[in-house]
């Protein structure tokens, strides 16, 4: 005790178990975990080391949420100070108070959080552009001035001073990923309301069962994310749900005319060959598509010549990245996806994000990036891991992710007699315990069912605002579709093909934009109708 052999052995298991670990990893070689496991211990070996600095790259990799949560609670207890890098939004706006931005080959400094830095270079970015646009304007007039008088002798000495006043303006430049780039799904075919239903599925691995006895259904337009500890089966879920693997029990049924398609990181395992990348989605792209592909490849991180590299020498990384925009070209109505945003940049996520918004079929996906789910989804499917041979529950949270949230605050709330502790807990996303069943409202009364009535209120509020937005919307758009439906009947443009094709073009994209809202109106409307 003395020589605090068995403090420091406690600090390691706290460590490690905060770090997903159960006690019977303890004592098992390190070799015999997975590539990602050894990454969680090489992170809990730096983290024991206690230094006054740490360096992290990418932390977050290969942690689950909850494994999330409890880097962020060490971070901000830890009496050093750190230096990360991180393509995780939420992560950084919860343990950062600088940035540095890396641009041109300096690093600028910006003070506050994450989002207080967005806005600040939103602003600074604004200001850019316009003295780009100013640049270009007063460059394109002394270009024209030289090209127009370069061979008259009378003003030789003119030109020659124009020339070099150019050689000596300071070039401003923009970030590549400044202008607004965009992901375009081809429309998804017509499904029924019902996509999809799975009755009494289970599946293990020999005798340990990892799901079992789940009952469920997904309906049409809905954004299902499944959530649940390391070891709960979410992965082995969704490849069940996609036909990856067949070795189950119970029955999965896909509902009339649903096209599926699934993504997880074993994706990019199927990609080979000398195909140039272009090459290879020219040859896949849905015709209207294909003069929009350079741009969706910029979204995805090819840029430039990287578009010309053969598919052979890609890393893992472009790979995935690659596989996952090959799906999104193709004419589906239900994506299943495992962990999308790997391998993708803050602005890679957020141009995927608001495809994926767009899209107007099915969603069922997994990821570990909260500020993702948050923008994403409209209903969570909770899943526990099987503790011996008892069956997985399997519980139902008809709303976004942070109306979870709020419910699983207050279980933690009334199974812990509503102690402050427990509530910080769940609304940061930690676990809490108790089923979401009438019985659990039971144990809630005075100031926690108050609680829970003032988070319930604000999660309803927050729906019913943006139903009247979506409304407005949809209604602007119409107006906007009416107009241009105006505009194709009169003589000067149906009889000028070129004029009619291009009015046609915004009808029909107006026509897709109001569908993909009207879809988002439906899942808010029915979630409010959680609330009657």
């Amino acid at each position: 005790e003395e020589s605090g052999w068995y403090r420091r052995k406690t600090v390691m298991e706290q460590t490690l178990l905060g770090l997903g670990f159960t006690e019977d990893d303890f004592s098992r070689a390190v070799d015999e975990f997975s590539g990602g496991w050894q990454m969680r211990i090489a992170l809990a070996k730096v983290l024991l080391e206690k230094p006054d600095i740490l360096l992290l790259d990418e932390p977050t990799n290969y942690l689950d949420i909850e494994a999330r949560n409890w880097l962020e609670s060490w971070l901000s207890d830890f009496t050093g100070g750190y230096l990360l890098v991180s393509h995780d939004r939420y992560f950084l706006d919860v343990t950062v108070q600088e940035v540095y931005e890396l641009f041109n080959g300096e690093l600028h400094l910006y003070r506050g959080t994450y989002t207080r830095y967005e806005q600040l270079r939103e602003q600074e970015l604004a200001a850019l552009i316009k003295s780009y646009e100013k640049q270009q304007e007063e460059i394109a007039k002394q270009e024209d001035f030289i090209r127009r008088f370069r061979y008259n002798a009378s003003k030789a000495a003119i030109v020659q001073g124009r020339i070099k006043q150019l050689e000596k303006i300071e070039r401003i430049e923009l970030p590549v990923n400044l202008r607004k780039m965009t992901v375009h799904f081809p429309p998804a075919p017509h499904t029924g309301r019902l996509v999809l239903t799975a009755k009494d599925l289970s599946r293990g691995y020999g005798e340990r069962p990892v799901i079992r006895g789940l009952d469920f259904l997904v309906e049409k337009s809905e954004r299902l994310v499944v959530v649940g500890r390391n070891g709960a089966g979410k992965s082995t879920l969704l490849r069940v749900l996609a036909g990856v693997d067949s070795d189950y029990t119970g029955s999965v049924e896909y509902g009339a005319g649903v096209l599926p398609g699934y993504f997880s990181q074993e994706s990019a395992e199927l990609l080979s060959g000398g195909e140039r990348i272009l090459d290879l989605l020219e040859s896949e792209a849905p015709l209207e598509l294909i003069p929009r592909l350079r741009d969706m490849l910029a979204a995805f991180l090819f840029r430039g010549d990287d578009v010309y590299k053969q598919v052979s020498v890609l890393s893992g990384g472009e790979k995935s990245r690659l596989a996952l925009l090959r799906l999104l070209l193709r004419p589906l109505n239900l994506l299943i996806l495992d962990e999308p945003t790997n391998h993708l940049d803050l602005h890679s996520k957020d141009v995927l994000l608001d495809a994926l918004n767009a899209f107007t079929g099915t969603i069922i996906f997994v990821s570990h990036d909260r500020g993702f789910i948050e923008g994403l989804a409209t209903r969570v499917l909770e899943l526990t891991a099987a503790p011996g041979n008892e069956p997985s529950r399997v519980r139902n949270f008809p709303g976004d992710y942070r109306y979870y949230l709020d419910r699983i605050a207050a279980e933690s709330a009334a199974a812990n007699g509503g102690s402050a502790d427990s509530r910080s807990d769940a609304a940061n996303g930690r676990p809490a315990g108790l089923p979401a069943t009438s019985a659990s409202a039971e144990v809630l009364s005075g100031a926690e069912l108050r609680a829970f009535e003032k988070q319930r209120k604000a999660a309803k509020r927050k729906l019913e605002r943006e139903e009247t937005e979506l409304m407005e919307e949809i209604a602007e758009k119409e107006s906007e579709k009416s107009a241009q439906e105006h505009i194709l009947a009169t003589p000067e443009v149906y009889t000028d093909g070129e004029k009619s094709k291009m009015v046609q073009q915004k009808i029909e994209s107006l026509e897709q934009t109001i569908e993909a809202l009207t879809v988002r109106w439906e899942a808010v409307t029915e979630a409010l109708g959680e609330y009657t």
